[in-house]
């Protein structure tokens, strides 16, 4: 299950492949094997040293909204549909998890871990992920709102044996989104909504914004080295003029300014 995790989203053609040998109806990915007050009594339990450990762990479907679930670990677990709102995970480990369409609006995710893990269509509106590290797919994912602020979206450079692992946004709503400082390098942002965001200082080098949505977006400092703009719409940005390396982003010719 972890190898096949991992191997879901590495690139998009494999991703298709891979997915198509999961049967997401399974009551391996829709049912739970716990209850709300069991995961409750786990976390109660725990320890600084010891905290909860619900690797692989099948909870699809729970309500576990506003639960103190912080340093958690959820490794390979399955979350599918799983309420989560206004749940504290922040520290928590959800490496290689499946969150398909779970909900996590309002959700604390600051410092959270999150390699590898499905997250397509999930809902993160309002969310907080300030310097979570998220290598996922968040495909048609919703983050309106999202506080993703030093938050490291970068594609991984050092496990690239079965590809380059990276963030996946394609479609995903990030309108008033907090991108401040963000490194979302290498990621897949293409048709994404970024409206009225603030991207203030964040490194979009090698990013595919193409046909993605920037109106109002404050760019102040982004770097765009190598970003492709094709189609993108950067209507009434906000600080072009500071923005670095825009020169140096391609199909320039491309994007849409009006």
């Amino acid at each position: 299950m972890l190898a096949l995790c991992a191997c879901a989203f590495v690139q998009p053609g494999m991703a298709q492949d891979m997915m198509r040998h999961v049967d997401l109806n399974s009551p391996d990915m829709t049912t739970a094997e716990m209850t709300r007050d069991e995961v409750a009594a786990m976390v109660k339990a725990a320890t600084p040293g010891h905290p909860a450990d619900f690797t692989g762990k099948k909870l699809s479907g729970l309500d576990l909204s506003g639960l103190n679930l912080s340093s958690a670990v959820f490794r390979a677990g399955r979350l599918n549909k799983t309420k989560l709102v206004d749940t504290n995970l922040d520290g928590a480990v959800l490496d290689q998890a499946w969150l398909l369409e779970a909900d996590l609006t309002g959700a604390s995710l600051q410092r959270a871990s999150l390699f590898a893990a499905q997250m397509m269509r999930a809902r993160l509106d309002g969310a907080n992920l300030s310097r979570a590290r998220v290598v996922a797919n968040l495909t048609g994912a919703s983050l309106v709102g999202a506080k993703l602020s030093g938050a490291n979206l970068a594609a991984d450079m050092k496990n690239q044996s079965m590809g380059l692992i990276h963030t996946v946004l394609k479609s995903a709503r990030l309108d008033n989104a907090d991108l401040r400082d963000a490194d979302l390098s290498r990621a897949e942002l293409q048709f994404a909504s970024l409206k009225k965001s603030d991207l203030s200082g964040a490194l979009l080098r090698g990013a595919d914004l193409s046909g993605a949505d920037l109106t109002e977006a404050t760019v102040s400092g982004v770097d765009f080295f190598g970003a492709d703009l094709a189609s993108a719409r950067l209507v009434a940005p906000v600080g072009l003029e500071t923005a670095r390396n825009f020169d140096k982003a391609i199909n320039r010719d491309r994007l849409l300014q009006k």
